[in-house]
C-alpha cells in the first residue's frame, strides 16, 4: 500500500496563508476595479471635450450610442444594442400577437395601401379588401412622408379601442368610413402547415416565437388526422429566435429521455442541459428537415439535434453557423442590450458557431455565410469532427452541413426583383379580380393548367408596368412569360383564397422543396439503422 507524506502546519500558519490568499485576491478585485475606473474616467475626459469644442454641437444620443456600439463591436457579431422602437417589433415577433386592425400594408403616393387584410382579424371581418387606400385616420389625414412606423402608431393600441379610417376603393365613387376596433393580431410562427402530397405534412417555420412549439403540436395533430406519415420540416431563412422553442420543437418529434442541446458559458446560471420529454410524439414516420444559409441559431439547434440523432435527414445546403446564447436584456430608456451569455452544443457535442474573429466587419461576417453551398473535403479536413448517435461523420465549427445537398434555386433576375418589389404582379391581380367580380375563384380555376391571360390582359400588364417605370426588356416580356404568370396566380390566390393558396402557388417551381421530397426513403432507412455509418454529412453530393 503506498503512503502518502502528510504535512502539518499549525493554526497561526494556517490563518497567515488564509490572509495572504485573500489579499492577493482583494488585490487583484481592486486593481480590476481601479483599472475600469481609469478606463471610465479617459472616456468622460474624451466626451467632455467632444461636447465643449467640437466645431458643430454634438447630438448627445449619437455620441453615447456609438460608444455603445464600438464597444460591443469589440466582442462577438450577435452581442448587439437594440433601440427602443426596433425592441418593441422585437417584442412582438418573439411573444406572438400585437393588438391593430390586421392589415399587410405598404406606403404608396402618400396613402396606406391595403395589400392584404389578414384572415380572422377586424379589418378582415368589416369586408376591407386588398388594393383599398387609406387616406384618413381618425379623421384627419396622413401625415406628410408618412412612414412605417407613423402607420404603426395610428393604426396599433391597447385591444378594444376604436380606430376610424377613411377608404378609397377602386369602382366606389364615395369615399368608405370604417370604424373599427383593435383586436389581438397573431404573428404567426407556422404559417403553412399542410399536407403537400399524400402521406407528407409540410411545416414551414419562419421564427421561433413563444407560440411555435404550441404552433406545431396543433399542426402535426391537423397533419395526422389528414393521413401524415412523414414530415418535410422547412425551417430555410428561418435566423432562430428562443431557445426553450426549438427545445420543444424537438420534444414533440424526438423519442424521450434523449440529449437535444445543452448551453455552457462563464457564469453557472447559464449552464443547462435540455432533454426530450415522454410526451406524446410524432414518431411514425421519417422526417426531413430542409435548410439554407439564412438558417441560423434555434434552426440549427433543431436541424443539429435531428442529424446527431439519425432521428432524421438534415438536406439544403450549409446553415449559417451561429452556435451562440443571447440573453435579451431591458435598459432603463426601452430599449435592449441582447448578450451572449453562453455556446450552445448539439447531442454530439458540436459547436457550430464560425470563426468571426477573421473579419474587419460584422457585415462581411453575414455575407461569408452565403458563399459556399457546402466546404470543400479540404475544408471539411480542418474541423474539429464528431460523430452521430448512428456512427456517421459530422463536422463542427462551421454550421450544419446537411446529409444530402440540394442547391439554391437560382437568384431572381433583377428585372424580376423589380417586377415584384413594385407591386407589379398585385396591382395587376387587383385590378383583374375587380374585372371579373361575377367569377368565383378556386385552387382550380387559377391552376397553371386552367389560368391564362389574353392579349389585353398582357396590354394591361404592359401598361401598368410603364406607369411603375419598371424597365423590363423584350427579352423578358418573349422568355420570362411563365415566372409572370405564376406571379400573377400567386397574388390572385392572396386576393381570393388566401395566404396559403398563394404560397402553394409561388412554390411550385421550389427544386430545393420538390427535391426534398424525394428523400423519404433514404431518412426511413437513417430510422432504422440501415444507412451506411461511412456517410458523412456534407460528402454526399
Amino acid at each position: 500500500m503506498a503512503s502518502f507524506r502528510r504535512n502539518s502546519f499549525g493554526p497561526l500558519a494556517v490563518a497567515m496563508a488564509v490572509s495572504l490568499l485573500l489579499g492577493f485576491g482583494l488585490a487583484r478585485g481592486l486593481q480590476a476595479t481601479d483599472d475600469l475606473r481609469s478606463q471610465l474616467d479617459l472616456f468622460s475626459q474624451v466626451l467632455y471635450l467632444v461636447q465643449n469644442n467640437y466645431v458643430d454641437v454634438p447630438d448627445n444620443e449619437k455620441l453615447i450610442k456609438g460608444a455603445i456600439d464600438g464597444m460591443l463591436k469589440t466582442l462577438d457579431p450577435h452581442t448587439v444594442y437594440v433601440p427602443e422602437q426596433r425592441a418593441q417589433r422585437m417584442d412582438e415577433e418573439f411573444q406572438g400577437e400585437y393588438s391593430g386592425i390586421g392589415i399587410q400594408f405598404e406606403i404608396r403616393d402618400g396613402a396606406i395601401v391595403v395589400i392584404s387584410p389578414l384572415e380572422g382579424t377586424p379589418a378582415y371581418r368589416l369586408g376591407i379588401t386588398a388594393g383599398d387606400r387609406i387616406t384618413e385616420v381618425d379623421d384627419k389625414p396622413l401625415p406628410k412622408n408618412i412612414t412605417n412606423d407613423d402607420v404603426f402608431k395610428l393604426l396599433r393600441g391597447p385591444t378594444g379601442t376604436l380606430v376610424k379610417v377613411t377608404i378609397d376603393r377602386q369602382d366606389v365613387p364615395d369615399p368608405l368610413k370604417f370604424s373599427i376596433e383593435r383586436a389581438k393580431i397573431p404573428i404567426e410562427s407556422i404559417p403553412y402547415a399542410y399536407m403537400i402530397k399524400p402521406g407528407v405534412g409540410y411545416v414551414r417555420i419562419i421564427r421561433f416565437s413563444q407560440t411555435t412549439g404550441e404552433e406545431l403540436e396543433k399542426a402535426l395533430a391537423t397533419l395526422r388526422g389528414q393521413g401524415m406519415k412523414s414530415l418535410l420540416l422547412d425551417l430555410r431563412s428561418n435566423s432562430g429566435g428562443l431557445l426553450s422553442q426549438a427545445v420543444d420543437v424537438l420534444d414533440q418529434l424526438v423519442p424521450g429521455n434523449k440529449l437535444l442541446v445543452y448551453t455552457r458559458g462563464r457564469i453557472p446560471s447559464s449552464n443547462a442541459d435540455y432533454r426530450s420529454s415522454e410526451r406524446k410524439k410524432f414518431l411514425e414516420g421519417p422526417v426531413v428537415v430542409l435548410i439554407d444559409h439564412g438558417s441560423a441559431s434555434a434552426s440549427e439547434i433543431v436541424s443539429g439535434a435531428i442529424q446527431d440523432l439519425d432521428r432524421g435527414l438534415v438536406v439544403g445546403t450549409n446553415s449559417f453557423g451561429k452556435g451562440l446564447v443571447q440573453n435579451q436584456l431591458r435598459l432603463s430608456n426601452g430599449s435592449k442590450l441582447l448578450l451572449t451569455i453562453a455556446k450552445y452544443y448539439t447531442p454530439s457535442g458540436r459547436l457550430i458557431q464560425r470563426d468571426y474573429t477573421k473579419y474587419s466587419d460584422r457585415a462581411e461576417y453575414q455575407e461569408e455565410a452565403y458563399k459556399v453551398d457546402v466546404p470543400s473535403d479540404s475544408v471539411l479536413a480542418t474541423l474539429p469532427k464528431f460523430k452521430t448517435a448512428g456512427g456517421r461523420n459530422v463536422y463542427g465549427g462551421g454550421g450544419i452541413y446537411p446529409d444530402v445537398i440540394l442547391k439554391d434555386d437560382p437568384n431572381l433576375t433583377q428585372t424580376e426583383a423589380n417586377l415584384i418589389s413594385n407591386r407589379v404582379f398585385w396591382e395587376f391581380a387587383t385590378h383583374y379580380v375587380h374585372q371579373h367580380k361575377d367569377v368565383k375563384w378556386s385552387p382550380e380555376a387559377l391552376s397553371s393548367k386552367n389560368f391564362q391571360l389574353t392579349e389585353p390582359d398582357w396590354t394591361q400588364l404592359r401598361d401598368i408596368v410603364k406607369a411603375r417605370k419598371v424597365a423590363v426588356p423584350d427579352s423578358v416580356w418573349l422568355n420570362d412569360k411563365p415566372f409572370m404568370v405564376r406571379q400573377i396566380r400567386a397574388e390572385m390566390a392572396s386576393n381570393t383564397l388566401g395566404q396559403l393558396d398563394r404560397y402553394k402557388v409561388l412554390i411550385e417551381d421550389d427544386t430545393q422543396l420538390n427535391q426534398s421530397l424525394e428523400l423519404f426513403p433514404r431518412a426511413s432507412k437513417l430510422m432504422s439503422g440501415n444507412l451506411d455509418p461511412a456517410t458523412d454529412a456534407a460528402k454526399k453530393r
